[in-house]
């Protein structure tokens, strides 16, 4: 097929109506990805400080979406898996928190990382979660965050790959897609130097394909590419069987994050502290109670009226002087999500007009997270993070000593017993 495909290529880019030319080299494509990510943020920021509502209309969500939906023919169409179809309660986003904060660590995680690892790691969670309605459509929020790791996605897209490679995709499941994306890898690959690292140019081609606009040629052998097809299929979902196992085994074996939250609650109030619980975390269930019981209902005003006042809000717990506008320490609970977020809401504390009186910034995790957390700090954005003398607190250190620490202890001495710097 080498020949026909690459005629077929060359009369897609010079076709000033097909996608190439009409999206895919439009000027203000590269623009459009900028804002975007910007909006992809904004969802995150809403659904982690809990105002992202139940609804699809009126949403941040519903301006990024709307956003991409404009980007000519390819996306036309791109907000329809996220309306809210209240008859079939999907996409179940909108009115399940859990799954809420799952479509967020899923952007948020996307928005920080730069690995091809990190992102599909990322699709294989959201999959175990079999979120009712929220399928491969997603990848094109993904795609504008990472265009030379996820191709767009959409039924002409799935129509076109299957008509030029005899594979038979179907809509609706993440491992169908991650396999056609390895198909699309080596596609792409065959055909680069017409093509481009950006997957946008073979997803145009694949549209145009499946939209009827070209036929795809002529296959030799249309049993070898379904083999190879099954291949691909069943390599995902080993590969998805692993992952799930492996994240089963991380849950088992961590501390849940309302757990060490709650933790800190306790330690905070026993050693005579005014103690804030993250807004968006405040409703947790814990100990047969609510996390917030006991704590700070709102800031101190002179807090809430600093720059960053949103950001702190989000910082799972804060350990204030008794009855003081002063915070005495900040911790940020890293189960299992991205270091990155809590470290940039503790510089919005850390650099801001209350700051003085900090006793502490502090990265709470799990035993085997350190060098991680070291990683993380060691990035150029946070190149004032020395200065601040971040900590890291493991949670078996936590464990082991808070209850000696709740009956005998006083003030942050011992908080930085059992601590360690990274910096």
């Amino acid at each position: 097929m080498s020949d026909t495909m690459r005629t077929l290529i060359q009369r897609w880019r010079e076709d000033q109506n097909a996608t190439y030319r009409s999206w895919f080299l439009w000027e203000e494509r590269v623009k459009n990805f900028r804002s975007i990510r910007r909006g992809i943020q904004q969802v995150v920021a809403d659904i982690e400080a809990g105002t992202f509502g139940n609804a699809y209309r009126g949403s941040s969500l519903e301006t990024v979406v709307h956003s991409i939906a404009e980007q000519r023919q390819i996306f036309k169409g791109a907000d329809h898996a996220f309306l809210w179809k209240p008859k079939l309660r999907i996409p179940d986003i909108y009115e399940n928190p859990d799954n809420q904060r799952a479509f967020g660590r899923l952007l948020d995680t996307c928005v920080c990382c730069n690995a091809e690892a990190q992102v599909l790691a990322a699709i294989r969670q959201i999959d175990a979660k079999q979120i009712k309605g929220l399928g491969p459509a997603v990848a094109n929020l993904l795609y504008f965050l990472h265009p030379t790791i996820v191709p767009p996605f959409n039924t002409a897209i799935v129509n076109g790959y299957n008509a030029l490679t005899g594979a038979k995709v179907k809509l609706g499941r993440w491992d169908e897609y991650l396999a056609m994306r390895q198909g699309i890898l080596a596609l792409n690959a065959a055909y680069r130097d017409a093509l481009s690292n950006d997957l946008g140019a073979i997803g145009g081609l694949l549209f145009d394909i499946g939209s009827g606009r070209y036929a795809a040629p002529p296959r030799a052998d249309d049993a070898v590419a379904r083999a190879a097809w099954e291949v691909d299929l069943a390599k995902v979902r080993e590969e998805n069987a692993k992952a799930a196992k492996a994240l089963a085994a991380e849950r088992e074996g961590d501390r849940t994050h309302t757990e060490v939250q709650g933790w800190l609650r306790d330690l905070g109030r026993a050693l005579d502290y005014d103690v804030w619980i993250a807004s968006n975390d405040r409703g947790r269930v814990y100990n047969g109670g609510k996390l917030c019981e006991g704590c700070l209902e709102r800031l101190p005003e002179a807090i809430e009226k600093t720059s960053g006042t949103d950001a702190i809000r989000l910082i799972d717990v804060l350990w204030l002087y008794r009855g003081k506008a002063q915070v005495a320490a900040a911790f940020e609970v890293e189960h299992s999500t991205s270091i990155y977020s809590g470290i940039v809401r503790m510089l919005d504390l850390a650099l801001g007009t209350e700051a003085h009186a900090l006793e502490g910034l502090f990265l709470v995790a799990p035993d085997g997270r350190q060098e991680e957390v070291r990683a993380q700090l060691a990035r150029p954005a946070f190149s004032r993070v020395a200065d601040l003398k971040v900590r890291y607190l493991p949670y078996g250190e936590l464990e082991a000593h808070r209850k000696q620490m709740a009956r005998f202890g006083s003030g942050m001495k011992a908080i930085h017993a059992i601590s360690r710097t990274l910096i």
